[in-house]
Formats: structure tokens, C-alpha cells, sequence
């Protein structure tokens, strides 16, 4: 793994969306397309934001996957991580060759099937993604399942992240956050090609510790992390606050 701290959330997200940007392109030159997993939320705020701004990128060979949906949520609500990617991605980009978005609305097993055989066609080549306060990867709280192969599944959620998505000021109370998601898995994410893991806050320093110098453990469920081959973490100075010293020493400080 290869550990990035920045000073501040724009900074970290400007390296990261380049860092994306510069793998997408490698994708399109070397295979004629690029299959790209986003993620969603406030971490990905700045990271998205510089993804856009990215100079010569044939948007056109670029195939969309995302991570993660709530069961039963309208494309319409603000929660709706649809309607996130639509507004700060999808819309503000080129045609992309194909958009292959979560619909929670529809049966959950009968959506997990549809996608399941999409993405299996489309070995991802970059996955943007995040870590809960919960140290959840995509909608995987702990214990996460580290064992299926299967790429999209249901899941529950837990407390704990659904206390974060109120917090965050997507829903009104935790009675408005649904209880199930449609979530990609573990070992689909680690089947990417290359991870860019972006978390910014404070909010996150717990999970960011407890999964980087923690044993691997579905009780931390981006610990897995550890193991790919081509993962790099980006952190803001909040989000390092409680690594040890010399765990510190591993990282590129910018």
C-alpha cells in the first residue's frame, strides 16, 4: 500500500482525482477502454471534483460502475447515491460509453443479478473508494463478508453507519436510513485493478488506524486493503491523527 498525507481535504483530492485521471488514461491506451468503479459521499467530494477537470480523457471508452445503493431509496431523495454521481459526476463529463448505476428501487436479488452480469464483463481497471467512520468498505459493515464472489450483494446496515449517513446530513433522523443496501463485495473490489482510497476528517481517524495497522479482520473491513497489490490511500493531517509515529514514517507527507 502506498500511504499519501495531505494538509487538507482539496489538496488530497486533487492528487487523488489525478492519480485516477493518469490510470484511466493507461487503461484506454493499453485496452481501448477503461471500467471504473466511484465511489460516493463527502470523501469524494474534492477527489470527483479534480476527476473532471482532468485534461484528455476519452470519455467516450470509459465504462461507469458505482459502489453501492440503499434498498428502497427514490432516485430523487438527496441521499440517493444515483442522484449523486448524475449531479457531480455523470452530467459534468462527456458521454461516457456506458453508465451501469444501482436502482434500489427495483427487487434488491433480481438488481444484484442484472449487475452481477454486467461488471463480470468488465474487469475494473480503477476503483475510487472510501472508508467509513465504521472502517466499512462500499456498504460491508463489520463483520464484513470477506468470502463471496459474488460482485453486487444485499447487505445490512449497521448502527454505527447509519449514524454517520444522518450525521452527514443526508437524512432528517436515523429512522429515515434505510436498514439494507445493494453494496459491491470485498473480493470484487479487490479484484480491481487498482484502488485509490480516498479519506479525509477527522470523523475517520479511528477506522483509518484500526484498518492500516490492525491485522487484517472482516471486523475491519478496509483492512483488506492491505493485501492488493496496487493500492494507494490518501489521507488528509485529520485522518492520520492516530497512526503511531512510525507508521507515519511509511507515508509521502505533501
Amino acid at each position: 500500500m502506498k500511504l499519501h498525507i495531505f494538509s487538507d481535504p482539496k489538496n488530497l483530492g486533487q492528487a487523488s482525482g489525478s492519480l485516477a485521471a493518469e490510470h484511466i488514461k493507461q487503461a484506454i491506451q493499453s485496452k481501448g477502454q477503461a471500467n471504473i468503479i466511484l465511489a460516493t459521499g463527502t470523501s469524494q467530494f474534492e477527489t470527483l471534483n479534480q476527476l473532471i477537470q482532468e485534461k484528455d480523457i476519452d470519455w467516450s471508452k470509459v465504462v461507469l460502475f458505482h459502489l453501492d445503493e440503499y434498498i428502497g431509496l427514490t432516485i430523487t431523495h438527496p441521499a440517493s447515491f444515483r442522484k449523486y454521481l448524475t449531479e457531480r459526476f455523470i452530467q459534468l463529463v462527456p458521454t461516457l460509453q456506458a453508465v451501469n448505476l444501482i436502482n434500489g428501487e427495483q427487487d434488491a436479488q433480481a438488481e444484484c443479478h442484472r449487475l452481477n452480469e454486467i461488471i463480470r464483463q468488465h474487469p475494473i481497471d480503477v476503483a475510487l473508494v472510501g472508508i467509513g467512520e465504521n472502517g466499512h468498505l462500499a456498504f460491508n459493515d463489520p463483520p464484513a463478508n470477506f468470502e463471496t464472489k459474488d460482485p453486487y450483494i444485499v447487505v445490512q446496515l449497521d448502527e454505527a453507519c447509519r449514524k454517520q449517513q444522518m450525521g452527514e446530513g443526508w437524512f432528517p433522523s436515523l429512522e429515515d436510513v434505510p436498514q439494507q443496501a445493494i453494496s459491491m463485495s470485498i473480493q470484487h473490489i479487490m479484484a480491481s485493478k487498482k484502488i485509490i482510497c480516498s479519506v479525509p476528517d477527522f470523523r475517520k481517524a479511528e477506522a483509518v488506524k484500526n484498518c492500516l495497522e490492525n491485522e487484517v479482520s472482516p471486523w475491519f473491513p478496509a483492512s483488506i486493503l492491505q493485501k492488493h497489490a496496487d493500492c494507494s490511500m490518501y489521507l488528509d493531517q485529520h485522518s492520520a491523527e492516530l497512526l503511531s509515529p512510525s507508521f507515519r514514517k511509511q507515508a509521502f507527507n505533501a
